[in-house]
């Protein structure tokens, strides 16, 4: 969800890419820990002379590697989602490695698998300069640290690739569907329950590989899986509840919401406005920032017809005004636009992209009319 801009970031700022604010979650540091804790003891096992905070700096080393690593991932997300388009939010490194947020109303089938597989082609490019410096490395910790960075990013490569929502290859499935098919609602479902089927496979290799190593239940490898898994499952059902809201969404159109009405500038005298109809107010710049309907106009006292529209006129919170390419369009960017402001506003202001307003649509007329596509669906 677009956050406003007095809104909590989602942990610390560490910099920006092309304007993009980066992060570091705030569940970032669980992960940290939780791999220096676990890769300390093998680097004292491979390294026996580095002795205990030796082999930890190392572990931290390596976490600072991986870091680096995931941000790498989610800023090529992010320059490849600017390319084609998109207003990208924000970028966070977080317990399940990171995620870059975009909006992309306008984004397309190419568009959307070409954002996705960014970000595995930067890790494999990571993993190829990675091999290439370990020729000229020498043993120890530089070694060790190029390998597990060559072996990591190796890894994330092939394994975001993997066809199934939340993974980057879940986007390529969706985008593959979606082309074919015409609907990104089926392309999410698809990609969705793809994603839930690679969580299962993810338990079962765990269990498979055990059983392989001699016929025990290696319990480290195995909790790592069920916490992948459970990862992954979280993701394709939430992506398959977007499928079947996407469907929701596009049963409700602009159109069938929309109350024509008149832009007057602030200031207005009430004596001089004609029609019962309702009133959108704009500053001396022309922007909009309020509106008063003809039950508010009626209000007013007989005799006090020379009181400004303002008198009666409801400021509206900014973000208010929603952009639509036709009033045919579904219903996305009216939702869109309630969810950017804070509050939600009670009315929301529909301009084509031009800027040329068409109506205004009733947020409570918004939700009753999600409500019964959701029933009929």
């Amino acid at each position: 969800m677009p956050r406003t801009p007095d809104a909590p970031g989602p942990g610390w700022q560490i910099g920006q890419v092309r304007g993009v604010p980066v992060y570091l979650g705030r569940s970032w540091p669980i992960i940290a820990i939780f791999i220096v804790v676990t890769f300390g003891p093998q680097v004292r096992g491979v390294l026996p002379e580095l002795g205990s905070g030796g082999a930890y700096l190392v572990a931290i080393g390596y976490v600072l590697l991986l870091l680096l690593s995931v941000l790498i991932h989610e800023g090529s997300h992010a320059l490849v989602g600017q390319w084609r388009g998109y207003r990208v939010r924000q970028i966070v490194a977080d317990l399940w490695g990171g995620h870059t947020s975009y909006d992309t109303a306008d984004t397309t089938p190419l568009s959307s698998a070409m954002v996705a597989v960014a970000g595995p082609l930067s890790n494999g490019v990571l993993a190829g300069l990675g091999y290439l410096a370990l020729q000229g490395t020498d043993g120890g910790v530089p070694r060790l640290l190029v390998q597990v960075f060559v072996w990591t990013n190796g890894f994330v490569a092939v394994f975001n690739l993997l066809p199934g929502l939340p993974l980057d290859g879940g986007f390529l499935v969706d985008s593959l569907v979606w082309r074919i098919t015409g609907s990104r609602a089926t392309g999410l479902l698809v990609a969705g329950w793809c994603g839930r089927v690679v969580a299962v496979l993810v338990v079962v290799a765990a269990f498979g590989r055990s059983m392989l190593d001699g016929g025990q239940v290696d319990l480290y490898t195995v909790v790592w899986a069920v916490l992948i898994a459970g990862f992954l499952w979280v993701g394709a059902t939430s992506a398959i509840a977007r499928s079947s809201a996407s469907r929701v969404i596009s049963r409700v159109t602009v159109r069938q919401l929309l109350t024509r009405v008149t832009l007057v500038p602030s200031g207005t005298p009430l004596s001089r406005l004609r029609g019962d109809g309702d009133l959108v107010v704009t500053d001396p710049a022309g922007v909009p920032w309020g509106f008063a309907t003809a039950a508010d106009r009626a209000r007013v006292p007989a005799g006090i017809g020379s009181a400004p529209v303002d008198a009666v006129a409801r400021r509206q919170p900014q973000g208010w005004v929603a952009q639509v390419d036709s009033v045919d369009d579904d219903c996305t960017e009216l939702i869109a636009a309630v969810q950017s402001a804070d509050p939600a506003p009670e009315q929301l202001l529909v301009t084509l992209r031009d800027g040329r307003p068409v109506g205004i649509i009733r947020t409570a007329d918004l939700g009753q009319a999600l409500q019964a596509a959701s029933r009929a669906h």
